[in-house]
């Protein structure tokens, strides 16, 4: 019996210099949305606080308002599906 083996298979390939890059699963462009997207939520919680009253057996309405109540709450949760949509991402293919 004569065996022919195929020497291609196991000899070690030379690897490109793509094949060179590690293949990290986020690249620049995903960490820059995901600073983005905290920044986002930083603003919103930044925009939650305030409304402390002077003397504390009195009762402040400012606590109440529409930032505190509605609008920083909306944007501290488009921050948190910002940061989600920017984990999702794929990054551009670079034509080279």
């Amino acid at each position: 019996m004569i065996y022919i083996i195929n020497h291609d298979k196991f000899m070690a390939k030379k690897k490109t210099e793509q094949e060179k890059k590690p293949d990290f699963p986020l690249q620049k462009e995903n960490y820059i949305l995901l600073i983005i997207g905290f920044v986002i939520i930083i603003i919103g919680f930044l925009l939650m606080i305030g409304g402390k009253a002077e003397n504390p057996n009195e009762f402040n309405p400012k606590i109440f308002s529409f930032r505190r109540i509605t609008l920083a709450p909306i944007i501290v949760l488009a921050g948190f599906i910002f940061e989600i949509w920017a984990i999702m991402k794929k990054p551009r293919e670079t034509e080279e």
